[in-house]
């Protein structure tokens, strides 16, 4: 069991890797005891961090060496290698579209105004291998609200950074640049649905989307968008940059499904990192473990066609 920490946390307020390991196993020894809302502020986690075989987390070097980020390369090692070129500092995020406080919102005044928490969650990528991440951030609810949502917005888009001079991946047509992704509405204010700032307590590296990403547990890891600069409220669906390049592939909607195939390959199996380079697949889990808490978003909808 994985604690969700009610507690404020600067992003200069590092928890090594070991100390945090620690800090969990100790933690867990009171899971009889804590209620929600109880001692020193600090509450039990919903239920994503119950994940079936959550297991621990992944180390540092799993989750910031290996990583799909194709404006800086399609190698896995290629955003390690080059995304130290992307200036993260000023940092804003434009938030705009069927909102009523449209603006740029620098990111220091995001962080002033959002509590951050640590949170445990499995990521599943499409290409099949999975890893868990300590990630600490916000829900992105907290965000959406200080924009103030309007009442016929029914969808959420986001952009990454588009900067040639620093991104070198991006003089290739991989995909239609900047890169966009998008949820609806109910997704984006899921209580797992989360932003992203920081890994272990540390700032999020750059090659994990510096400096800050979404991520949403339950779906394939390239909805996570990396390095937003733009957010935006719509009523109509907005077009995502996997699903105009292959919308046979890459469905808007990219839950983890184990029971629908993805054109090229299997999905009924995933590999967790870390475990070696012969390590025992495991069966994939439906909304990546996190059926309880999503499942009813989708309630009446066919699930093979709208992937």
């Amino acid at each position: 069991m994985a604690y969700r920490w009610k507690n404020t946390l600067k992003e200069s307020d590092v928890t090594c890797e070991a100390a945090f390991l620690n800090r969990r196993q100790l933690m867990a020894g009171f899971a009889g005891s804590i209620v929600a809302g109880g001692v020193g502020g600090q509450a039990l986690a919903m239920g994503p961090w119950k994940g079936e075989g959550l297991g621990e987390p992944n180390s540092w070097d799993d989750i910031t060496s290996y990583n799909n980020f194709y404006e800086f390369g399609t190698g896995k090692g290629d955003p390690v290698k080059y995304a130290h070129m992307l200036t993260t500092a000023p940092w804003s995020v434009k938030i705009d579209g069927l909102v009523d406080n449209p603006g740029d919102y620098a990111f220091e005044d995001i962080m002033s105004k959002m509590t951050i928490e640590e949170r445990i969650y499995r990521f599943r990528c499409v290409e099949r291998w999975a890893m868990i991440v300590p990630w600490n951030g916000f829900e992105l609810a907290d965000l959406l609200e200080l924009a103030g949502v309007q009442s016929n917005a029914k969808y959420v888009s986001f952009e990454t950074a588009l900067r040639p001079d620093e991104m070198p991946g991006v003089r290739q047509p991989v995909i239609e640049w900047p890169y966009v992704e998008g949820l609806r509405l109910d997704e984006a204010m899921h209580p797992l649905t989360f932003v992203a700032t920081g890994i272990y307590g540390k700032d999020i590296p750059n090659q994990n989307g510096a400096p800050l990403r979404l991520v949403v547990p339950w779906k394939y890891g390239y909805k996570s968008i990396k390095s937003i600069v733009r957010i935006t409220l719509t009523e109509d669906e907005p077009p995502t940059a996997w699903n105009k390049y292959s919308a046979r592939e890459y469905g808007f909607y990219s839950n983890v499904n184990p029971n629908r195939s993805h054109p090229r390959w299997s999905q009924e199996y995933e590999q967790l990192l870390g475990q070696g380079l012969f390590a025992e697949k495991t069966p994939t889990l439906m909304f990546n473990g996190y059926e309880e808490e999503v499942a009813s978003l989708y309630e009446g909808m066919d699930l093979l066609e709208h992937h």
